[in-house]
C-alpha cells in the first residue's frame, strides 16, 4: 500500500501555528499517514495533531526536527517528491502519472518563500490552480484528485469519536470500543433516547 507523508517546510511557531496544524489536520482526513515538521520542533503543534489521532482514530504522526533538504533527498531512494506550487505543472495533468507510479509520496508544503532546491529536488512541481491560493487548500485538493474522493469514505481505526451525519446541528457518537461502533451508528434513535449513549449539540 501507498504511503503518503507531508513535509512542512519553513514553520515559524510564532506566526504559522495555525496554519500548520490545519496542514497537519488536512493531511490526516485526507489520506496521508504522517506529517514531518521540518527544521524545527514545536509540540503544540505535535500534541493537537496527535490528540485529534486519539479522539478520532488512526494511525497519523508527527515527525519535528529533520532536516528538510537531506529528508527529501533520502526519501527519492523510496519513492516520489512532490512539491506544492503555484508555478508548477497543473494537477490535473500529471496526477494520473503519480497515481499509477504506485510509489511513496513526499509532499513538501511549504510556510514562506521555498528554497530553489526544492523545485529541483522535487520529481514533480504540482499546481492545483496557478492564482495565489492556501497551502491548506493546495494540499486538500492535490490528495482528493489522488484518491479520487475515496478518502472521504475512509474509516478511522481506533476511534472514540464519530459524527453520525444529520441534516441539521450536531450529533457526536462516544464509541469507546471501536469494535461495537456500526452497531451504535445504526442506532441514530439512542441519541435522542440516551443522553450517555452520544452527545448531541443544536449549537
Amino acid at each position: 500500500m501507498v504511503e503518503i507523508y507531508v513535509l512542512r517546510i519553513g514553520h515559524r511557531p510564532g506566526r504559522d501555528k495555525r496554519v500548520t496544524t490545519h496542514v497537519g489536520l488536512v493531511a490526516r482526513a485526507f489520506g496521508a499517514n504522517r506529517l514531518i515538521l521540518g527544521d524545527i520542533v514545536d509540540e503544540g503543534v505535535a500534541r493537537s495533531l496527535r490528540k485529534i489521532s486519539q479522539l478520532w482514530g488512526g494511525l497519523f504522526d508527527v515527525i519535528m526536527g529533520v532536516n528538510s533538504v537531506e529528508y527529501a533527498k533520502k526519501w527519492k531512494q523510496r519513492g516520489l517528491v512532490v512539491h506544492l506550487t503555484m508555478y508548477g505543472l497543473h494537477v490535473d495533468d500529471v496526477i494520473d502519472e503519480i497515481r499509477d507510479s504506485g510509489k511513496d509520496l513526499l509532499i513538501v508544503v511549504g510556510a514562506e518563500k521555498v528554497p530553489r532546491i526544492f523545485y529541483e529536488l522535487a520529481d514533480y512541481n504540482v499546481a492545483v490552480g496557478h492564482q495565489p491560493h492556501s497551502e491548506v487548500a493546495a494540499l486538500a485538493v492535490f490528495l482528493d484528485r489522488y484518491y479520487k474522493g475515496a478518502e472521504l469514505h475512509r474509516e478511522f481505526s481506533g476511534a472514540k469519536l464519530t459524527v453520525i451525519p444529520t441534516p441539521r446541528g450536531k450529533k457526536v457518537l462516544r464509541i469507546g470500543d471501536r469494535k461495537n461502533s456500526d452497531r451504535h451508528a445504526k442506532n441514530e434513535g439512542a441519541c435522542r433516547d440516551n443522553n450517555d449513549y452520544c452527545r448531541e449539540n443544536d449549537g
